[in-house]
């Protein structure tokens, strides 16, 4: 189960230059920022760009391989994309819309119930409603059931909320999380927009230029501090971890992972769920000794790692593990020069905010 991806293409002024062996299920984020090649990509393993030399084999089934001389036109490869501006037919009810979908399936592939596709994505009082009556959020629901219809083998989401305003992505996001946890189809997810990333991504790819300078876990590549790629206010690290106490006269859930806890408001998630736990560097701070009578309730022992650049030359990143957990910190040159901070330290991590995103 895995995804081998390589793909050359030579544009003026741009090249596409990836090899990637990508987990063969879950959400496999393509992230950087505009004009890095994450769109390029995906039209490429959908077939849509002629020029492409390589391979790409999704699963054991080889869609395109010129050292074979094999090349599956866009039409046969069961994959379902979902673009930016949802692409849906004006004419055609929702309800025409999906049934569009459903025809695309090969002779003889069972189809997949379009209750259970309605029920999933929330559409089923949208189905005799036309997409001009629809909300933006409303229209990628039902692009991403379309493409769901034809029973893909790979879904590719280029941007889908990138249209969007804070609160139609509110609504839309814990749709996009059923679709995590419910299907077993690989998604290749393009987004230049961290909090997507970090509530859906499993793994990562990081990109600029038309390479991949990084490729891993969701938790390991968020916690890189190398990487020239700089995510500003949003940098930071996603913890998984899982609820096992409540404060409830404080209205507060304690989230534990391995090397510790972390305190956060209480989302009303149920004792033994599973949840991400979203860390960002401005909010860690870092002392010599174990803090008291301080307003921050959460205090971690742990150990530097390394020192890196950050954007601007006054500021610097610390990685840190919490056992075996990493947390990043960013702190002025000045305050690590005047803690000593170096590789093997042991120090504590104070943790100011935590979101709790899943």
């Amino acid at each position: 189960m895995s995804l081998d991806i390589r793909l050359r293409l030579d544009y003026p002024g741009f090249a596409l230059d990836l090899d990637l062996a990508l987990p063969g299920r879950g959400v496999t984020a393509l992230f950087g920022h505009s004009g890095s090649g994450k769109t390029t990509c995906l039209r490429a393993i959908a077939g849509l760009e002629p020029a492409v030399r390589g391979r790409v084999v999704i699963n054991g089934n080889c869609w395109q391989d010129d050292a074979q001389g094999i090349f599956t036109p866009t039409h046969r490869r069961p994959l379902g994309y979902v673009f930016q501006d949802a692409a849906l037919f004006p004419h055609l009810s929702v309800r025409d819309n999906l049934d569009y979908g459903r025809r695309r399936i090969a002779a003889g592939e069972r189809q997949i119930a379009a209750e259970t596709v309605i029920e999933l994505l929330g559409i089923g009082g949208l189905l005799d409603r036309r997409p001009a009556r629809l909300s933006g959020g409303e229209k990628s629901r039902v692009a991403m059931a379309r493409a769901l219809l034809t029973r893909p083998r790979l879904l590719l989401m280029d941007e889908p909320l990138a249209a969007l305003d804070h609160d139609r992505k509110q609504e839309i996001l814990p749709y996009l999380e059923r679709l995590h946890d419910e299907l077993e189809i690989p998604i290749l997810y393009v987004s230049h927009a961290p909090d997507e990333v970090a509530r859906l991504a499993d793994h990562l790819v990081v990109m600029d230029a038309g390479k991949a300078l990084a490729a891993g876990p969701l938790g390991e590549t968020l916690a890189r501090i190398d990487l020239p790629i700089r995510l500003g206010e949003d940098t930071g690290v996603v913890i998984d971890a899982v609820i096992d106490a409540r404060d409830e006269p404080w209205l507060l859930a304690r989230a534990a992972f391995p090397g510790g806890f972390l305190w956060a408001r209480d989302g009303g998630h149920a004792l033994g769920q599973h949840v991400r736990v979203r860390v960002l560097a401005r909010d860690v701070s870092i002392a010599h000794d174990a803090p008291t009578r301080t307003s921050i309730q959460n205090a971690l022992p742990a150990t530097v790692v390394a020192l890196g650049d950050d954007a601007h030359p006054a500021l610097t990143l610390v990685r840190l593990d919490v056992g075996q957990t990493p947390l990043i910190a960013r702190l002025t040159r000045r305050s690590a020069h005047q803690l000593g901070l170096c590789p093997g330290m042991n120090v504590w991590a104070q943790v100011k905010a935590v979101a709790l995103i899943g």
